[in-house]
């Protein structure tokens, strides 16, 4: 079979304006990027504030094999089932970063014959969104640092700076830097670091906020560091928040694009998955929603992280009811999980296949506790045996859940058509009744052990004595209310990647705690997480080049 980047530029692409009229987005609301990629216009959508929402349908996933599981080709091929059952769709996705498209995992638009395109534009620069971000963020930088340069008149103390820089790059050489050596003339000295982009606070507020003003007011709180009597310093106190937002008012416009069977797509925003909340823009799915009758969006990793956060925190800011979850499973990461090494899940084990269905189950369970229906798409793989598949949806049944086996990869719609015809019975069923994890007013650490508890199953929460006195400093003043995103693996329901399958019992630790205040969420790290990541032995950059026709070649 051709390529992922084959299959896309084989493809017709419809005009934009085509596209659009699916979801009666009329040609005046269009900003083009090109013939194949748009935005659409803030006036536009000021105008849809008081429309009925359609329904929103989360994909998400069981614990992930490094390569991912395919959530972000099973939103595609569902949404192009949906329509092909004759449904207004809409899909709403991440934008990929640079990072992992040079990196191991490879780009982030589907794959197969469930794509989104143009995929070589999506996975690179795209409309410059993720640019844009990183430029707010390190103006940011730049105005603290030369704050401090001309006399730190806020009085801020250079030991508790908790800004570092952005980049949208695999680097493992910047995670810890000094800044400001050579002299008076190049600024203070003080340690320093870069995050990749997608770890940024203004990439989780530009996800989070509800238009421009609101984008201004979450800059303005992003908390910089703090004084010597450990008050906070903001971008608003070094008056960077209009700049900043003059800077992304391009970037806060969802982006418009289609799949290879032109269902309209919203690819907009792409927080880190463990650092921040993983889900796409909330302006981009309240805009879909409001357009489309069905709309299908992705929350990153496995269920543990990427629904929780969706549903504890990107429904909660933002008001969504989700009528339906779709958990992303395959054979070869259930092989995984009952204790088969990587090398060996292309041959058949039943055994392995039903032992890995305990962290299958473990999902079900978790997505049910939050009130919404679940269904499972089983990802199919060409090694797939027809005794492993039975195995699977074997297991489902026992669990009241029907396991559908999902060939979008290779056949597009036709692949997913059957999912798509379950995912409108459970959403017309009306069965759905979601609910959030914790309330507001549980205090901030309670909130991180009601997650390791009911979610993850741990059984205690051993908190730094550091992160423990900061949770309660950020309790008094005033950030309790707040929902948590908790950052750890996510290859298992622990902080330790190599215990796989459904763990209980174990001990979740929680060495640092982070606030991000214009974003709206406390960030508990657990176990080992880079913010920064690095390269492998032999990254994806060095099979990219272009061909002799000028067109990119190793893409992927």
């Amino acid at each position: 079979m051709a390529s992922d980047i084959e299959i896309a530029r084989a493809a017709t692409l419809k005009p934009m304006p085509e596209v659009a009229a699916r979801l009666g987005i009329p040609d005046e609301a269009l900003e083009p990027y090109g013939k194949t990629k748009a935005k659409i216009s803030a006036s536009f959508i000021a105008t849809l504030k008081d429309r009925p929402r359609g329904k929103l349908v989360l994909v998400t996933a069981i614990n992930p094999t490094p390569a991912g599981e395919g959530k972000t080709t099973t939103t595609v091929g569902l949404g192009d089932g949906l329509a092909r059952i004759g449904k207004k769709a809409a899909i709403c996705l991440r934008e990929p970063s640079l990072g992992p498209c040079f990196g191991m995992k490879g780009g982030a638009a589907g794959g197969g014959h469930a794509q989104v395109v143009p995929m070589e534009d999506i996975n690179l620069h795209f409309t410059g969104d993720f640019h844009a971000i990183t430029a707010a963020h390190n103006l940011l930088c730049a105005l603290l640092d030369n704050h401090l340069y001309w006399g730190n008149a806020l009085q801020i103390d250079t030991r508790r700076i908790a800004l570092r820089r952005a980049l949208d790059m695999n680097d493992r050489a910047l995670r810890n830097l000094v800044v400001g050596l050579g002299g008076p003339a190049n600024g203070v000295p003080r340690e320093a670091g870069f995050d990749i982009t997608v770890a940024s606070e203004v990439m989780a507020i530009l996800c989070l906020a509800r238009d421009l003003n609101d984008l201004t007011e979450r800059l303005g709180r992003i908390v910089v560091g703090t004084r010597r009597d450990r008050s906070p310093v903001t971008a608003r106190d070094l008056g960077a928040d209009g700049a900043m937002t003059v800077l992304l008012k391009e970037a806060f416009q969802p982006n418009l694009v289609q799949t290879l069977e032109h269902t309209p797509a919203l690819v907009h925003g792409g927080p880190f998955a463990n650092i921040a909340h993983g889900c796409n823009s909330l302006i981009a799915t309240d805009t879909a929603l409001r357009l489309a009758d069905y709309v299908v969006t992705e929350a990153g990793f496995g269920a543990d992280l990427g629904a929780e956060k969706f549903f504890d925190i990107k429904c909660r800011k933002g008001g969504l009811v989700p009528s339906a979850a779709v958990l992303v499973a395959t054979v070869r990461a259930l092989k995984m999980n009952g204790g088969i090494a990587k090398a060996d899940l292309g041959a058949e084990n039943v055994a392995a296949v039903t032992a890995g269905c305990v962290n299958l189950g473990r999902h079900i369970e978790n997505l049910k506790s939050f009130g919404v229906p679940v269904v499972v798409a089983l990802n199919h793989f060409t090694s797939d045996t027809a005794a492993e598949i039975a195995a699977v949806q074997a297991f489902c049944a026992g669990l009241g859940v029907e396991a559908i086996l999902s060939t979008h990869w290779a056949e597009g719609s036709k692949g997913t058509e059957a999912l798509a015809r379950k995912v409108v019975e459970l959403v017309d069923g009306g069965s759905a009744r979601f609910a959030p994890l914790y309330e507001d007013a549980l205090p901030l650490a309670d909130k991180i052990e009601t997650i390791a508890r009911r979610i993850y199953r741990a059984g205690s929460v051993v908190f730094d004595k550091a992160a423990r006195e900061q949770l309660e400093r950020w309790q008094e003043a005033g950030y309790g209310h707040l929902p948590v995103c908790m950052a750890k693996t996510q290859y298992s329901f622990s902080a330790d990647p190599t215990l796989l399958g459904a763990p209980e019992g174990h001990e979740l630790p929680v060495r640092e705690v982070r606030l991000s205040a214009g974003a709206g969420f406390v960030v508990a790290i657990c176990g080992d997480i880079m913010t920064m990541p690095g390269l492998p032995k032999q990254p994806a950059a060095l099979s990219i080049g272009l061909n002799a026709e000028g067109q990119i070649e190793g893409l992927f």
